[in-house]
């Protein structure tokens, strides 16, 4: 069975204790535009993950970076 790649947003997120409504207020989004975000049914534009790396005082490739086995699992 094939298990969800976690979500580093979400990740970030929880790590600086910031909610969907936090984070919709800082960027100027609506909250279901975050959850779908967050729960990869949608993915943000590079802009938006500008703003959301802004917004969350971090790198953006915090929010990017995949796991050895993603990685890994890539390159088949």
């Amino acid at each position: 069975m094939d298990s969800k790649p976690l979500n580093r947003i979400k990740v970030v997120m929880a790590e600086r204790m910031v909610t969907n409504k936090d984070l919709s207020e800082m960027l100027n989004k609506d909250t279901a535009t975050i959850s779908r975000w967050v729960t990869n049914t949608s993915q943000p534009t590079l802009e938006s993950l500008i703003e959301i790396a802004k917004a969350l005082k971090c790198d953006i490739g915090d929010l990017v970076r995949m796991d050895d086995s993603t990685i890994l699992k890539n390159q088949d």
